[in-house]
């Protein structure tokens, strides 16, 4: 049975006092935020440890020295939104699934797909900065609020592992971009994929990395679809909303890596 209760005077509480409120860095919007961060980041490092078990991991050098070097370059600058975070980057052996997804604590997968658009180190940063800019952000702390809320006040807030239900672990890993491998998707607004690309852009930029590689990133991504959209991709802004955007926030972002 999952570990879940009515708390609809203690939501009200919540509420009324502000407990629970978190403040987006980067762009400062404010959240409600309703699962303890710690529990969710302890809850993350045992999904992912058991992911690692039941997925195969690339041994390919190349793909593994890539995704560490700028793994670390986007931890580096992330850091102080995320200074609790114990940072682990993995590749998943699947040359099929176009995806990369990052977890509270700072748990980061990347499948070997993604390399079929991802061709440069500019490339993989900007995915793996909108990746980070999920977690950093509390997007999925924000949308499973959402869920307990729709749901009528059933808050699962005994997030210990050890008798979580499936259906509980399920919804926190959907809830972080690993639905496809789980075959099931809670996902995204695309309002948090695009403050994501916002934030991904200038985490790109102040590690170094040169954010006009966006663009092209972003069109490989939405011609690579076929005309049936991948997870990966389903509820992102249309590419041309994307691109537009993009270029909105490009100014900004390059003064950035021209002067870090």
């Amino acid at each position: 049975m999952p570990f879940k209760f009515y708390i609809l005077p203690l939501l009200a509480s919540i509420i009324f006092l502000g407990a629970g409120c978190h403040t987006v860095p980067q762009t400062g919007r404010s959240a409600l935020h309703l699962v303890p961060a710690d529990q969710l980041a302890s809850m993350a490092s045992t999904q992912f440890g058991q992911l690692k078990q039941e997925t195969p991991i690339s041994r390919d050098p190349n793909y593994n020295a890539m995704v560490q070097r700028v793994g670390e370059r986007i931890a580096y600058v992330a850091a102080p939104d995320m200074p609790n975070a114990q940072w682990e980057f993995v590749v998943f052996d699947d040359p099929e699934q176009i995806n990369a997804f990052a977890m509270p604590g700072g748990k980061v997968a990347v499948y070997t797909g993604i390399f079929k658009v991802a061709q440069t180190d500019d490339d993989l940063a900007i995915v793996m900065g909108h990746e980070v800019a999920h977690v950093a952000a509390g997007h999925g702390n924000e949308r499973v609020t959402q869920q307990l809320l729709a749901a009528g006040g059933a808050l699962a807030l005994q997030f210990g592992t050890k008798d979580m239900d499936s259906s509980d672990r399920t919804m926190i890993m959907a809830a972080y971009g690993a639905g496809a491998t789980l075959g099931v998707i809670l996902p995204y607004s695309r309002y948090h994929e695009s403050e994501a690309d916002e934030i991904g852009l200038i985490y790109a930029a102040k590690a170094g990395y040169d954010p006009r590689a966006a663009i092209g990133f972003w069109e490989r991504m939405d011609a690579q679809s076929g005309g049936s959209t991948p997870e990966f991709l389903s509820t992102h802004p249309a590419g041309s909303t994307r691109i537009q955007k993009l270029n909105e926030l490009m100014p900004k972002a390059y003064e950035i890596y021209k002067t870090r």
